[in-house]
């Protein structure tokens, strides 16, 4: 079911004139030399292409995210280590004079968990993970000096110093990916003011006009959003009183007023000034390509409680909005499709047994 391409030089340029689009011409025949998808050949040009790229990286980042949020929590873990236990450290990397090594230890264990909370802090990582990459500069001298006393355990060190340079290019591949970063895009800017920017999508198997009218009815909104006990529309229905869990068993209100409404292309958001959760956000619908359904699009805006810090914390259990905007579009989908959201009694039902579908319907939140 795929398209050959010519590899011949003239057959690339009448595909270059052909169509004007930069493809390479595609093979017409079934002879002559076959191409592939990933060969030069069957490229099109990067001139085409970089438009959409940078939409795409607008859209989504150029990524960087994830790894720079594992090297932040890896020098928090490891400049623990380092102030707690400096003399076992020391010992580990092979330092023979290991009480006498205690305080720069430490001082380095400092110097980790300082740059791994810049990293878990701050919105645009870039500069924290490049001030990782001197750290590990500053690391591999030390290792050298180490490296050149003949009574410290050489073959520790130089294990140490293997794992260091591991490190250094997990940080300068982090650092640099992230750099890629197209600038003055909308995710940045809201993250200069504090405010995250997520952007999820589910195809949902039924008509827009179905799918719109659910949705706009905000009261059906905790039958698939698991963080929300009520939705109350109020006045003319522009406005709502939105109800929400907490951790540690609290709850949390605050008042939305919708900002645009397009019968079945658009509905959007904000919370009133004064809330104490700050959102806003739009969800877009249209017609998904080859008549499958519909293509649910949700945005949203939002200043986490504790910052980025906060936002990463609430990962953890699977609190932070990013996070339930996903879970709860897959709740969406089930409910429009099946009526109900389907789930394993063993996500319901604590303890040892056999898990097979629960016999009653589950409503969103129900589940553990």
């Amino acid at each position: 079911m795929g398209t050959s391409f010519e590899s011949d030089t003239d057959a690339t340029s009448r595909g270059r004139g052909g169509d004007g689009t930069g493809h390479r011409g595609a093979r017409a025949g079934g002879r002559g030399a076959v191409g592939t998808a990933i060969g030069e050949e069957a490229r099109p040009e990067r001139g085409v292409t970089a438009p959409y790229q940078r939409l795409a990286d607008e859209d989504r980042g150029t990524g960087g995210e994830r790894l720079a949020n594992f090297l932040g929590m890896f020098s928090v873990g490891l400049g623990l280590a380092q102030v707690l236990m400096p003399e076992g450290m020391s010992r580990l990397i092979g330092i023979k004079d290991a009480e006498g090594n205690r305080t720069l230890m430490r001082a380095m264990g400092l110097r980790e968990i300082s740059h791994g909370l810049a990293i878990l802090t701050n919105q645009q990582p870039e500069k924290a993970v490049w001030s990782r990459v001197a750290g590990d500069a500053l690391d591999l001298a030390m290792l050298g000096k180490a490296l050149a006393n003949p009574d410290n355990d050489r073959g520790r060190t130089l294990f140490a110093t293997a794992n260091v340079l591991a490190v250094t290019a997990l940080d300068v591949l982090c650092a640099k990916t992230l750099s890629l970063q197209p600038e003055n895009t909308p995710a940045q800017e809201a993250a200069d003011h504090g405010v995250i920017l997520t952007k999820r999508s589910i195809t949902v198997g039924k008509p827009v006009e179905e799918v719109y009218a659910f949705w706009r009815d905000f009261e059906n909104l905790p039958r698939f959003m698991r963080h929300l006990e009520s939705v109350t529309v109020q006045g003319d229905g522009r406005r709502s009183h939105w109800v929400a869990k907490a951790p540690a068993g609290k709850h949390v209100e605050w008042d939305a007023e919708m900002t645009e409404d397009r019968p079945n292309e658009l509905i959007a958001w904000h919370s009133v000034e004064g809330s104490d959760v700050h959102n806003a956000g739009r969800v877009e619908f249209m017609v998904a390509p080859g008549g499958r359904g519909t293509e649910v699009r949700v945005t949203i805006e939002y200043d986490p409680p504790g910052g980025k810090l906060g936002s990463k914390v609430a990962m953890i259990w699977r609190e932070e909005p990013g996070q339930q905007a996903q879970d709860d579009l897959r709740h969406f989908k089930q409910v429009m499709e099946l009526g109900e959201i389907v789930v394993s009694d063993a996500t319901v039902k604590r303890g040892m047994h056999p898990a097979q579908p629960y016999a009653e319907p589950v409503r969103a939140g129900q589940e553990d």
